[in-house]
């Protein structure tokens, strides 16, 4: 059988999540909003398996962490100590030819000068810093601006493929970093056509969840009576204004992140950072994704972060390419030290061994859990081939999750939807199994029709109660089911009554 291009394939898995209800376009009948996405009921049960076993492993399963929830908006002062509201930016590049608005990286040389990956074309413009920061207020807000002090700036939102529409070309070698705001696109960042009314009301949707740790890193400290090393760990919304959200959900505008900021005496980061890297690994094998498909990148010192003292990137071979899935830094005491700068507030950690105070150092895995899950949609995908009810060979598409991921974990089925024994007795089947586990029941179509709609779902295994189960041919077998397993496809009969032993052992 022909493998299919990694253009094909992915075209395939974009696909296959709109028709199976993993993954909508966001705003869709109005015409989608770039870069955003909704999750339908398979892919909303995805990604809370990938979350709830992320909190499990990192926080549940551990002595040294605790878990909190910061709130997305927070004190624009955070924000100014952090550094993210001067320098939180990336450079942009217009093509004057095709109007694609592009960051800096994404234009390609081949020899010949720079050119617009979209049409090839020559004309661009300088490259200029753009703020990624998405910008609201708090409290009351001027009176929308006219049309004629905004007519350079097309409503934010109203976007095509290659990002938001923005500032006129002529204004292209301003210096000043553009910003999307609540209300505008494309104006400048100290101009907006529905600014607050005085900097006091300026807010940010955050564009990282560490920062609230950061500061409730005391609190925290004070009700855990944790001693370092010790961990506080998030999972919550980022929002950043992407120039150009491209491939699908891997570059987002609204996304969330899995976060563990790690606390620890300066002595022991680098060692940290090795063991969360390992860790971190061991993960992604857990949920189905073998570390063979991983690359672990050693981001060299020019391109870290100037406070960072090592820093991994864990990276995934999508159909796209090799990108990054999660960081693992080092960030040493930049952060507790910038806030206890800026709000004179001690952040120091009292060590009762010692009698010594001192700022704790920090490593930090943070992965995205959008990116995750289109993972593990990318590696789960497969096609096989398959005999039909006539025992004709056709193409099988299955998603192979690992089974603590799979969206459903069983599928039951009445051999027969006419026959009311069958029915009633696939029903008392499902009501045995919802407590331990997602059950989905079905009776429409052909039993072979109903397998392939589950293993194209990704459902790990499916139960037909059929007249064996009756007990119509051998006493033996009454009071049992067909149980199916999704990848071999090998059938075997179960008692009812160790159905949910049976699964349950499976399923982890």
């Amino acid at each position: 059988m022909t493998t299919p291009s990694d253009s094909q394939r992915m075209e395939k898995i974009v696909s296959l999540c709109k028709r199976r209800g993993f993954i909508f376009q966001s705003s869709e009948i109005y015409g989608g909003l770039n870069g955003l996405w909704d999750y339908g009921p398979l892919g909303v049960e995805l990604k809370r398996n990938l979350k709830n076993y992320w909190w499990r492993v990192m926080v549940h399963e551990r002595d040294d962490v605790v878990g909190m929830d910061g709130s997305i908006l927070m004190n624009r002062a955070i924000w100014k100590a952090s550094g993210h509201e001067d320098t939180f930016t990336d450079p942009m590049i217009d093509c004057r030819t095709c109007k694609a608005r592009l960051r800096a990286d994404q234009v390609i040389d081949k020899g010949k000068g720079k050119q617009c990956p979209n049409c090839g074309g020559t004309d661009l413009t300088a490259p200029r810093p753009f703020n990624l920061m998405l910008k609201t207020s708090i409290g009351p807000i001027k009176p929308r601006a006219t049309t004629s002090t905004i007519s350079t700036a097309p409503a934010a939102g109203l976007t095509g493929p290659s990002g938001p529409t923005g500032p006129s070309l002529d204004q292209s070698s301003t210096d000043t970093p553009w910003m999307i705001t609540a209300g505008t696109a494309g104006l400048p960042a100290d101009a907006s056509a529905t600014g607050p009314e005085d900097e006091t009301a300026l807010a940010y949707l955050r564009p990282e969840t560490a920062q609230a740790i950061f500061v409730q890193f005391k609190n925290v400290l004070d009700v855990s009576r944790k001693k370092l090393p010790f961990g506080i760990a998030q999972i919550g919304k980022a929002f950043r204004n992407e120039i150009n959200p491209r491939n699908f959900t891997f570059r987002s505008r609204e996304f969330e992140q899995m976060e563990l900021e790690y606390f620890c005496r300066p002595e022991d980061g680098m060692k940290l950072l090795e063991y969360w890297k390992e860790e971190r690994l061991k993960f992604y094998e857990n949920i189905g994704i073998p570390t063979r498909h991983l690359h672990v990148l050693t981001v060299p010192d020019e391109e870290r972060a100037f406070y960072s003292k090592g820093t991994y990137d864990i990276e995934y071979d999508f159909p796209f390419g090799l990108q990054e899935l999660e960081g693992v830094a080092y960030r040493t005491d930049y952060d507790l030290s910038q806030h206890q700068k800026a709000s004179g507030k001690s952040l120091e950690y009292f060590d009762e061994e010692t009698k010594q105070k001192f700022i704790p150092h920090v490593v930090e895995p943070s992965a995205g859990v959008d990116r995750t899950v289109l993972a593990l949609i990318c590696e789960a995908y497969s096609e096989d081939e398959a005999p039909d009810e006539k025992g004709k060979m056709e193409t099988r598409i299955v998603l192979r999750f690992h089974p603590r991921m799979a969206p459903v974990k069983c599928a039951v089925f009445p051999l027969l939807k006419n026959k009311e024994q069958l029915v009633a007795k696939a029903k008392e089947v499902v009501d045995l199994l919802r407590p331990h586990m997602f059950v989905f029941y079905d009776e429409s179509g052909a039993i072979g029709r109903r397998y392939r709609r589950q293993d194209e779902i990704g459902t790990p295994f499916c139960v037909t109660v059929d007249f064996e189960t009756f007990g119509e041919k051998d006493s033996a077998l009454r009071d049992t089911v067909t149980l199916r397993e999704r990848d071999s496809m090998k059938q075997e009969r179960v008692a009812i009554k160790d159905l949910a032993t049976t699964l349950i052992s499976r399923l982890r």
